[in-house]
């Protein structure tokens, strides 16, 4: 029996951060979410991306008109036919994005039409999601950092994860600096970890990546861009640090053109084509014997995450983690280090009444 889908809406909701941030390459004062709901039978699934306001737009009129009145049930063509309308457009960056929202709301939906725990339609392998604490702005003092620290640590994260590569790359000593402080924060069973958000040159990756092997930092997130994964592949080569990548997957060619650059794909479900997209994704890195780590949105990730039997960890970033009880109901809190995927149908998340205070169009 076909259940069509009979409508699809969208908003677009604004969240200030605390104070201005920035990270080796970008500052930021806000943070944009694009939601979706999907209709179809009587229930509604609920997705959402970080994106610009166009991705609202390109929902609107590119998506939504291939997907109204295709069967509810059937995401796999749902996916399929919405990637081929982007043809013209371009299916990477705005489009990928909008596409990811919509499959995440398509995925809710199915999960409530056979009312199913969204997680025990993938298959569940994990009741527990591990999540490592992750900001450490490169605007924030001594005094902002030890206070993240301290709330990762309140929260049970064993992991944390600060930006380094300030200003493309030209202020090293304070990046190092950084990270003595974070292991001082952290204490000595920390894990630490790094994002470069691709600031350093190839030379400066492999400077810095040495000393980062002396402080005893485990993960190296971006060196140099995602874009340049011949140099990544040979930082991978030289450094005892996990060299990381992969949020910018935008699908499971991109995947698979980093899978022998890194030592752990990351990916994230607001990106890389949704869920569809993110379990391809996640197969091919089990197939080359790589786990994954979900990057950002960490309540979209609860469900897919505890599907994934190669699993490293989901990112808790600071300015998701505090927007997300703010645009949604059920968001799965983080308890001794995890997030625990509920029972309720769907990914048990359904949009706030108060969010309204944050929408713009």
């Amino acid at each position: 029996m076909t259940i069509p889908v009979t409508a699809v809406r969208t908003a677009v909701y604004r969240f200030p951060t605390p104070t201005p941030e920035a990270d080796g390459t970008l500052s930021w004062d806000a943070t944009t979410v694009v939601t979706v709901e999907v209709d179809a039978g009587e229930r509604t699934g609920l997705g959402w991306t970080y994106s610009s306001p166009a991705a609202a737009a390109v929902i609107a009129d590119d998506l939504a008109p291939v997907l109204t009145g295709h069967d509810a049930v059937d995401v796999t063509g749902a996916w399929q036919a919405m990637h081929r309308a982007g043809r013209n457009l371009g299916t990477r960056g705005l489009f990928a994005q909008a596409l990811s929202a919509v499959d995440i709301a398509l995925w809710d939906l199915k999960a409530r039409l056979l009312e199913l725990p969204l997680t025990d339609l993938f298959g569940r392998v994990h009741d527990r999601v591990p999540v490592y604490g992750s900001g450490g702005f490169t605007t924030f003092d001594d005094a902002e950092l030890a206070e993240q620290v301290a709330g990762w640590q309140a929260a049970g994260c064993t992991a944390m994860k600060i930006k380094i590569g300030e200003s493309w790359g030209s202020r090293t000593g304070r990046d190092l600096e950084r990270v003595s402080r974070l292991r001082e924060l952290a204490g000595d069973d920390a894990e630490l970890m790094v994002d470069a958000n691709g600031g350093y040159s190839p030379g400066q990756a492999r400077r810095v990546g040495r000393i980062l092997d002396e402080l005893g930092v485990v993960w190296f997130e971006e060196p140099v861009s995602s874009d340049d994964a011949d140099t990544l592949h040979l930082l991978r080569g030289v450094l005892r640090c996990d060299v990381a990548a992969g949020e910018y997957v935008a699908d499971d060619r991109d995947a698979a053109r980093l899978i022998s650059s890194v030592d752990c794909l990351q990916l994230d479900v607001t990106r890389c084509g949704g869920y569809t997209g993110w379990l391809r994704c996640a197969a091919l890195a089990a197939a080359a014997g790589l786990e994954v780590s979900g990057h950002c949105a960490p309540a979209l990730h609860a469900p897919v995450a505890a599907a994934a039997p190669r699993l490293r960890h989901v990112e808790w970033f600071a300015d998701h983690a505090r927007l997300e009880p703010l645009l949604a109901d059920g968001v799965p809190p983080v308890v001794d280090g995890a997030m625990v995927p509920g029972n309720a149908v769907g990914h048990g998340m359904t949009p706030a009444a108060g969010a309204q205070r944050w929408r713009i169009r």
